[in-house]
């Protein structure tokens, strides 16, 4: 029987259909391009974090391919991952399957960093325990907050330089700046544990990569591959 994970973000919804261990086709589309998903599975594995909209969407889906639903949800500790959140089940579902995703993928200290429309950045470590993390907005939110909240500036359109000398360049690396710096403070602390890495994944991954200065792993659908660890653990 073939599983369909769904990974539901603020800006699409990341699919992959599954069989066994095997993905056999993976996709992204807007909330609403889920009426038009022509996939056949009997089951659906689902973490939402887009609200009412986008889970009334995924019923509709499991009720047009006729397959049962199950909702990821944070817990204290499941599938080899202690949750050290104050309370567990904050979590976002979607950092609690990247978290698996990055426990199964590696087995030393990690951050795992997940660059989308918000970007997180979690650490976890070797022994599986969740340490805690940040929330920030992603690279293209600071530049639309910027253009939404100040008079003069427009949204930016331009390009990293190291020492930008024109405005659209100056907000286009200032956001890209805050966010690696983010990230390499977080790994700071992390880096002389045995085999630390930063696991990358989500839409804002690639333009981060020429600039990191720590050891990372690109894993374009860490979410989608926890998802499938959660699948293959209660099937």
């Amino acid at each position: 029987m073939n599983l369909l994970c769904l990974d539901s973000g603020n800006t699409r919804v990341k699919w992959g259909l599954r069989l066994g261990e095997t993905w056999l086709a993976k996709g992204a589309c807007p909330i609403d391009g889920l009426a038009e998903l022509a996939v056949s599975a009997g089951r659906l594995l689902a973490c939402n974090v887009a609200g009412a909209v986008a889970q009334a969407a995924i019923e509709s889906l499991a009720a047009r391919l006729d397959a049962k639903l199950d909702w990821v949800r944070s817990e204290a500790t499941a599938f080899g991952v202690i949750n050290g959140y104050e309370h567990p089940q904050q979590l976002g579902a979607d950092r609690w399957a990247a978290l698996i995703g990055a426990h199964v993928l590696h087995s030393g200290t990690c951050l795992v960093v997940n660059a989308g429309t918000a970007t997180t950045v979690d650490v976890l470590g070797s022994d599986g325990r969740f340490r805690g993390g940040l929330i920030l907005p992603g690279i293209s939110m600071m530049r639309q907050v910027l253009a939404a909240n100040t008079a003069d500036l427009p949204v930016a359109t331009g390009n990293y330089r190291e020492l930008p000398k024109n405005t659209v360049d100056a907000i286009a690396s200032g956001a890209l700046e805050a966010t690696l710096g983010a990230i390499e403070r977080m790994f700071d602390p992390i880096a002389a544990e045995p085999n630390a890495l930063c696991l990358l994944s989500g839409g804002a991954a690639s333009a981060l990569l020429p600039h990191l200065k720590i050891a990372y792993r690109l894993i374009p659908d860490l979410v989608l591959e926890g998802l499938g660890t959660i699948a293959d653990q209660i099937s």
